[in-house]
């Protein structure tokens, strides 16, 4: 299957590499070659995941550490797609490029693990939400990340410094919404793999998810009740997103790649 993936990884990756060199000033070749990369990107996850081009003749799903980090990318890449058609994100399409062209490059030489069944039938919803949160939870770091940028530029009255493109309060609004929709999708996906568990196991995955809920229902909370905002509530959707990256990806980083065993389901 490493082959079948080298195709559109390849095409992922250059589409992407030319996203991040290209100057400002060619908006439409920098736009067609992120679509480019994108689109190719979509491709590749879909070989991986499905397992086409294996050769096994088996049916069922594939996944693991690095695929799971592929998805969340496309999906921040694509919410920075929509928006940056509307608004100028300056500052974060260099960056966002070279991290897509890292992840697809990443998952075709650590692609999914092949599980023909799952432990139940209500699995592949479960992993879908869970990774649709990851990408909603992306999106929220990415635009929390431009927040603290744009007031840190006000604190400095920098002129030079260029202009983060969208106005602070609507950043500041669509990084508790998409930490509102990440939260709701991760809060189904843990009722989900509860409901289906058998038995149920707190093992470092489970308890890293639920810390990571904790701390993202606190966020949604002391923004309600106190007002939180700024580097304040910043630090609690970093500290929140760390806990579900290792909650999953590291801890199946861990299995697959230094332990070299199945993980558990």
């Amino acid at each position: 299957m490493a082959w079948a993936l080298a195709l559109p990884t390849l095409a992922a990756l250059a589409g992407y590499l030319f996203a991040a060199f290209l100057g400002e000033t060619r908006q439409a070749a920098l736009r067609g070659a992120l679509l480019a990369g994108w689109l190719s990107h979509a491709l590749a996850i879909v070989i991986d995941i499905t397992g086409v081009g294996a050769g096994s003749g088996e049916t069922g799903a594939r996944f693991g550490f690095a695929p799971a980090l592929s998805v969340t990318m496309w999906l921040v890449l694509a919410v920075y797609a929509v928006e940056s058609r509307f608004v100028p994100l300056t500052g974060v399409r260099r960056t966002l490029a070279l991290l897509g062209g890292a992840v697809v490059v990443l998952a075709w030489l650590f692609p999914g693990e092949f599980r023909p069944n799952a432990v139940s039938r209500w699995a592949p919803l479960h992993w879908v939400l869970g990774i649709a949160s990851y990408g909603l939870f992306g999106a929220a770091v990415l635009h929390g990340a431009m927040l603290n940028r744009a007031e840190l530029q006000m604190r400095q009255r920098a002129a030079t410094a260029p202009p983060s493109g969208m106005p602070l309060l609507r950043l500041e609004r669509l990084t508790f919404r998409f930490v509102g929709a990440g939260f709701v999708m991760l809060s189904a996906a843990l009722l989900l793999g509860a409901w289906f568990a058998n038995p149920w196991r707190w093992d470092h995955k489970t308890v890293l998810s639920m810390l990571g809920w904790v701390i993202f229902a606190a966020l949604l909370a002391g923004r309600r009740a106190f007002g939180w905002r700024g580097p304040q509530a910043t630090r609690w959707l970093y500290g929140g997103a760390a806990l579900l990256l290792l909650a999953y990806v590291g801890s199946r980083f861990v299995f697959e790649i230094l332990l070299q065993r199945a993980p558990p389901n």
